[in-house]
């Protein structure tokens, strides 16, 4: 049976995650944002108050909280800010290499840092030249000795500007493609990394984005979470785990502009009525509200699948993209109920508006996750239905009659260009409606002809 209840420890994770977001979140949410400035004292204490050091597993100090869990912390930090959520979330993508890797030792020495002091870690397989096709990494790695030497340029790297590690994916060799593919741990501190100016963005001002270049860039092979190969499979297994979150951050912004536009609706008079007696206002917020719903049960479906150690990447990409792209709508239906007021700075639908346009972008693209479930689709999706050429429509005979012993006439063949089907002995010369020889007919009822 299903059970979509969830637990009381997980009630009060998400009601922690609430009160975190109201009293510290939302009200600075607009001062950082007309700054374009992240706000650090504010991660601090989300890592202080455990917030953010949740799905660190419990062998490295951390709560082992599930992907689930982790979902409701993000959707109602977004809630308040999309792009403080940005930030202080980056840190779970940024592990999360380290988290599904081989190399023990790294994870004890570096995910125990994250626990015990306030660290950030990036994750940065992007380039100037390259986002969604990861195989096209430039960035290289040259093997020297007991070291590789990284050379080379990541872009829009959350909180690049700010965090003290990184997860680096870098190739051996651009012309291996996905096979060069190899993945570091990089300390910030160490010669040759150097850190660009903050990127200006439309939205998610809040969170940091920069460029990060290394030159001669020396790092240790102890501190390979991929050798050369398999990092691009590392790479996807990452994405497949944080997908359902850049869902659960488009749930939570799409709902803040649900209820901004509810309240508005509420309150708002127009031709001598409130706003949300009017039935084109109510048939918006309803959809509103379906396109949530909606959302938030693919991303706890995707996220359930990871936590059971079924493969996410069908159901992440499925949830990431249908939630980010209803999030965008819901907004822009939330800012049209406010009307001027909702495309001025004073209300928030306009922020959130622009820190959710991201969404459909980063971590694969919504053309992206398009190709991965058509691809599934098409080539792993196991049909229930028989193939149209055997599918037994007919319109003349009941099925009851057909394929009598000793009654050729109840013999049934069906075109396979046209679907028309031939009662008979055997199939016509040519179909009466395609005109295609008899070639083109199967036989889908009674007794094969001798």
């Amino acid at each position: 049976m299903l059970n979509f209840d969830l637990s009381e420890r997980q009630q009060q994770i998400k009601q922690q995650a609430r009160k975190f977001a109201l009293n510290r979140v939302l009200p600075v949410a607009a001062y950082y944002d007309e700054r374009d400035e992240t706000p650090v004292e504010i991660l601090k204490e989300a890592h202080q108050a455990g917030v953010s050091t949740g799905m660190i597993p419990e062998a490295y100090g951390g709560q082992g909280h599930g992907l689930v869990d982790g979902c409701l912390v993000v959707e109602e930090i977004a809630a308040a800010c999309p792009g403080i959520a940005t930030s202080l979330f980056d840190n779970s993508l940024g592990m999360e290499p380290l988290i599904l890797c081989d190399n023990e030792a790294a994870k004890k020495k570096y995910l125990s840092k994250f626990v015990n002091a306030f660290n950030l870690i990036s994750f940065a397989t992007s380039e100037p030249t390259m986002g969604s096709d990861v195989s096209g990494i430039r960035c290289q790695a040259t093997e020297d000795g007991d070291d590789y030497i990284l050379n080379g340029t990541k872009y829009w790297v959350t909180n690049g500007g700010i965090a003290d590690y990184f997860t680096i994916f870098a190739t051996v060799d651009p012309e291996k493609k996905h096979e060069g593919i190899c993945a570091f741990v990089v300390e910030k501190q160490w010669d040759g990394v150097e850190v660009g100016r903050a990127i200006p963005k439309l939205g998610q001002r809040n969170s940091n984005t920069a460029g990060v270049h290394f030159n001669n860039v020396r790092v240790p092979k102890e501190n390979m979470l991929a050798a050369p190969g398999d990092g691009f499979v590392l790479a996807m297994r990452t994405f497949s785990h944080t997908r359902p979150s850049i869902g659960a951050f488009a749930v939570g912004a799409a709902r803040s502009a649900m209820e901004f536009a509810m309240d508005y609706a509420k309150k708002r008079r127009a031709f001598g009525s409130r706003l949300s007696n009017f039935q084109a206002i109510q048939f918006k917020i309803a959809e509103m509200y379906q396109k949530i719903e909606t959302s938030r049960l693919l991303v706890w479906k995707a996220a359930w699948d990871a936590d059971n150690e079924i493969d996410p990447t069908i159901s992440a990409s499925i949830s990431k993209m249908y939630a980010t792209e209803s999030a965008t709508q819901v907004a822009n239906e939330a800012l049209q109920i406010l009307g001027g007021y909702g495309y001025t700075r004073f209300y928030p639908i306009e922020k959130l508006l622009r820190d959710m346009r991201v969404y459909p972008i980063y971590e694969g693209t919504s053309e992206i996750q398009r190709m991965i479930i058509g691809g599934h689709v098409l080539t792993n999706y196991e049909p229930v239905m028989p193939a149209l050429e055997d599918l037994p429509l007919h319109h003349e005979h009941h099925p009851d009659e057909l394929g009598v012993e000793g009654r050729p006439e109840t013999n049934a063949w069906r075109c396979r260009l046209c679907g028309f089907v031939h009662y008979g002995e055997a199939p016509p010369e040519q179909c009466p409606y395609c005109f295609f020889p008899d070639s083109a007919f199967k036989q889908v009822a009674g007794s094969q002809p001798e």
